[in-house]
This record gives C-alpha cells, sequence and structure tokens, in this order.
C-alpha cells in the first residue's frame, strides 16, 4: 500500500448479499473506495473510505462544465491465489492524456497504482470466480471547486471505485446488430475523441437510445466530417476481416485508443496476422457484407472483452455477418485474451500487474 495511505474501514461488509450468479455491470459496488484530493496546488494524503455518497457543492465547476476524465480496467483471481490487473499502464498512459486534453493535473502513477492494489487487497473478496467475469475498476478525477466562471479549475478529487460485473461474451451469447449512425457525431477532428472524458459518452446517449428502441446493441460511428469513414462502436472499437484480412479503424484523434485494441493487434502480429490500420469506408464494408467477403467483425473494448457483431444496418438496408456467429478469430482472440487475464498462459508482453493478497484467496474458477 502507499505508504502515507490512511484508512477507515467498514464496519459490516456487504458481500454476503452479493448474488454472484447474476451480477449486472457497474450497479453493485464494493466495501471500499480510494480517494485522493487536489488542493493549492498538489496532491493531498490519500485515503480509502467506505463506499458511499460525497459531497458535491451546486456550483461544482463539473456538473456545469463537464471538466471530468475516467477510466476502465480489470482484475482477475487466478486459480493461484493472484489478482492479475489487465494491462494498467496502458490505462494510466490514456488517464494521462486525457487529463492533458481537460487541464486537469494527472495523479502519479505511484497514487494511480496505489489506489488499485490498495482496495484489492482490502476487497480482493468481491473478484468473481466464474470464468469471464472480473472486478472492474474505475477511476474518476473531476473538478471539486465551486465556480460558475468559464476556466480549468483549481481542485480536483480523484476517486477509484471497484465493481464485481458480468461477462458480456460466453458460448451462448448471440452476435449483436450494429446500427450506423448517419445523423449524429460522436467526435470531430480537434475535439475530445481520443480522450475518456464523460462529454463524450454524453453525446452518445441520444443515438444509442434511438438505435436501442429499434433492436440494435450499439450504434457504429462514423467521421465528423463527412460521414464516411468507420470510427468506432458506443463501447468498444471495431474490428473487420475481409478476404482473410483484418481491419480497423487508424486512430486519428477521434476515436479512443482502447487497451483491447491494442492488445487484439499485438496478438495478431504474435500469430504472423497483422491487422491493417487504416480509413475505412462504411460503403467498403457493406459490399464486402454483399460479396460474402467479410468472414467475420467484432468488437474489442474492457467492458466486452472481444463481441463478435452479427449484423450491420446502414441506409435501411440490414446484412447478417457470418450466419450471426462468432467467427475463428474473434473466438481466438476472446480466449486468448482471458486466458493471459487469468494467468492461465504464459503473460508474454508482461501485460498483467500482479497483486498479492495472502494464501487461500484463490479458489477453482467455475465455469459459465
Amino acid at each position: 500500500m502507499l505508504p502515507d495511505l490512511s484508512v477507515t474501514p467498514i464496519s459490516h461488509s456487504r458481500l454476503a448479499d452479493v448474488d454472484f450468479d447474476n451480477l449486472g455491470f457497474g450497479n453493485v459496488f464494493s466495501d471500499h473506495m480510494f480517494s485522493l484530493k487536489y488542493e493549492h496546488g498538489r496532491w493531498q494524503r490519500p485515503e480509502v473510505l467506505p463506499y458511499g455518497p460525497v459531497a458535491v457543492d451546486p456550483a461544482n465547476a463539473t456538473l456545469h462544465y463537464g471538466q471530468a476524465v475516467f477510466e476502465g480496467l480489470k482484475a482477475f483471481m487466478g486459480d493461484d491465489g493472484t489478482v492479475r490487473i489487465f494491462r494498467p499502464d496502458m490505462n494510466y498512459k490514456r488517464l494521462r492524456d486525457s487529463c492533458e486534453r481537460l487541464c486537469i493535473p494527472a495523479p502519479d502513477e505511484a497514487h494511480f497504482y496505489g489506489a488499485m492494489e490498495s482496495l484489492i487487497q482490502l476487497d480482493h473478496g468481491w473478484i468473481p470466480r466464474k470464468r469471464g467475469q472480473a472486478l472492474y475498476i474505475r477511476p474518476l478525477i473531476f473538478s471539486d471547486e465551486s465556480h460558475l466562471e468559464v476556466r480549468p479549475s483549481q481542485a480536483f478529487r480523484f476517486l477509484v471505485m471497484t465493481a464485481p460485473v458480468r461477462t458480456y461474451f460466453d458460448e451462448d451469447t448471440a452476435a449483436i446488430d450494429l446500427k450506423v449512425e448517419e445523423e449524429f457525431t460522436r467526435s470531430a477532428p480537434g475535439g475530445m475523441g481520443a480522450a475518456k472524458t464523460s462529454g463524450n459518452y454524453a453525446a452518445s446517449l441520444f443515438p444509442g437510445e434511438e438505435g436501442r428502441k429499434q433492436g440494435f446493441a450499439q450504434v457504429l460511428w462514423l467521421d465528423g466530417l463527412e460521414h464516411r469513414y468507420v470510427e468506432e462502436v458506443g463501447a468498444m472499437n471495431i474490428f473487420f476481416r475481409i478476404d482473410g484480412k483484418v481491419l480497423t479503424p487508424s486512430l486519428v484523434g477521434t476515436i479512443l485508443p482502447g487497451v483491447t485494441r491494442d492488445s487484439v493487434i499485438r496478438l495478431m502480429e504474435d500469430a504472423g496476422d497483422p491487422v491493417e490500420e487504416r480509413r475505412i469506408e462504411i460503403d467498403e464494408v457493406m459490399t464486402a457484407i454483399r460479396e460474402g467477403r467479410m468472414q467475420e467483425c467484432f468488437g474489442a473494448g474492457t467492458a466486452v472483452t472481444i463481441a463478435p457483431v452479427g449484423g450491420i444496418s446502414y441506409h435501411g438496408e440490414h446484412l447478417t455477418i457470418n450466419n450471426k456467429e462468432a467467427g475463428e478469430v474473434t473466438r481466438r482472440l476472446f480466449d486468448e485474451v482471458t486466458d493471459i487475464q487469468l494467468g492461465e498462459v504464459t503473460d508474454r508482453h508482461a501485460w498483467n500487474r500482479l497483486v498479492s493478497v495472502g494464501a487461500g484467496a484463490g479458489s477453482k474458477r467455475a465455469a459459465l
């Protein structure tokens, strides 16, 4: 733990009330949370507190001007009793870049890693044991200054919370359908598309809800200038396998640089099948499906890991991909990433950060 960390433990754990067989995603939270305040030009003493509400002034600048960034990553309990946090170095870099874009002082790496490790050591009993489930970790930094002047704040609060979450993908999960968004824009050049900030997600809510009303799981975003090039999906980066080659949109400042996206590219390179990163026209995608040259399509993200896409709708035309089944590359990548996260194969890229939680912490993993 951090040497100057102040810990206020809970008086009674809520763990016994959790139904781990029926987890949602982010609606049940572990017993503790991490808190660190930025005041007078520096970060103050870190704390671990019982999870619960925080006091926010009605004039808090985040409520008015959205000066907030966050991250999402997962921790997994291995059968060996070791907890593995998957690729937190990439999440820290993205958090630091997001902070810079929104004029927020970034916490140092020691506080970022120390926050997660202290919570895991206290609340490792909350980590699910079923394959595909995980302990989701949500770091959040927001303005903690009360003012109505349009300017960067001078006080901030860094919180980290954890939540046991369900899997998004298993053998019985059907591939999802996507609706190409033809009217609204998530991000534009020069905007905040590459930052993980609340405003990007607020912009996606209305189109996403309209898509769900029409039976689609997610929206597939196009570029903000021409509405011609594929960018990303609401909660994940997108990949297409066309004529045996895997393609994904290149990072041009309007797409979130996903951790799982990067992992997919590295694993494909390991297998001798490099991913082609380039601008991809939506017409090219639809033509490839019509002509039977689209072998499979999948999304990659922390929440979903690897999720098969079974259909895309555009200009009123709905086309099915691979009979709405997960393709061979989709399944292989899902298994590879999951095996690395659980410590079931050699972590050849040293992606996992290991956290020791003491003898007897592990238990045999249950099948889904």
